[in-house]
């Protein structure tokens, strides 16, 4: 790893002749299973996101987890710690203030804004934080450690053990929440309940793309997916693999070419979205000129 970060820092952007030695790196092989993980999260994640419109929940979470990283740095505990209990804490607020669409998007910028403000009062105590701070900002899944993916481990399969257990109620309260209600689904608990799952997904790809670039990892796919189709498990199968896919080859090329790996990672997920968007609005040019 510290051959990679120098020719990072040191080299401008181009071919890299070591590159096989890098892919082949241990560092490298915990950013492919860390980043492996992270997209399996997201898949999971990225089609409820879309069907309940909590996208910007999703974009804001990740951005109330930051003072909890920075705390956490400050107090010398593990960021990923201070991170999650931010990030799922301000989950369960979101969840429990907000049922509704309306109140849902007020709650998250509520704690949005305090979050903020606690993310610039830990930042202003300690300059040593600078690197954490970028690290959240624009994500290193090249630091990915040992422990952290046990961690993430450990995370993915809360999560998946979670959704499919409750995936029919979850389902049926996404769709159509004022229906599900009147059938006796707990509504409120399951929005909870997402929020949480929700924060946990962001925990983790925080580490992998950072704050500022989460949304393309853990909403694009997802989007591109229900673009292709209205089936909920074949949605959720696409976005799953577009993320795989941005996750790995966004990792080789940014080994070859000396490039940002959150960087190349979003671009990939965000060319996928644009080609099937293209692709669409070609058809449907196509279909209306022949009627």
């Amino acid at each position: 790893m510290p051959t990679f970060v120098l020719a990072q820092s040191n080299l401008a952007l181009g071919y890299q002749h070591n590159w096989w030695q890098i892919l082949t790196s241990s560092f490298m092989r915990n950013a492919l299973i860390g980043g492996t993980l992270v997209a399996l999260a997201a898949g999971l994640i990225g089609y409820f996101i879309i069907v309940r419109n909590t996208a910007f929940a999703a974009h804001a979470l990740a951005h109330i987890g930051l003072p909890g990283a920075t705390g956490a740095a400050l107090l010398g505990l593990p960021v990923v710690l201070g991170l999650g209990v931010f990030c799922i804490g301000g989950a369960l607020v979101i969840g429990a203030l907000g049922k509704r669409a309306d109140d849902r998007e007020v709650a998250t910028g509520t704690v949005l804004a305090l979050a903020t403000g606690f993310g610039l009062f830990f930042n202003s105590l300690a300059t040593k934080n600078s690197s954490t701070l970028t690290n959240v900002l624009f994500g290193n899944l090249l630091a990915i450690t040992h422990q952290q993916l046990l961690t993430f481990t450990a995370l993915l399969v809360l999560l998946a053990a979670t959704v499919v257990l409750v995936y029919r109620p979850l389902l049926f309260a996404s769709v159509n929440a004022q229906v599900a209600e009147a059938k006796g689904v707990p509504v409120r608990a399951l929005s909870v309940l997402f929020m949480a799952l929700l924060g946990v997904a962001v925990t983790m790809a925080v580490q992998a793309v950072g704050t500022l670039l989460l949304f393309a990892l853990v909403v694009t796919p997802a989007a591109t997916a229900i673009m292709l189709t209205a089936q909920p498990l074949a949605a959720m199968a696409i976005s799953t693999g577009i993320s795989l896919v941005s996750v790995w080859a966004g990792l080789a090329v940014s080994a070859i070419f000396n490039m940002p790996p959150s960087f190349v990672i979003v671009t990939i997920a965000c060319v996928f979205w644009l080609a099937v968007w293209a692709a669409q609005r070609a058809t449907r040019s196509a279909m209306g000129s022949i009627h």
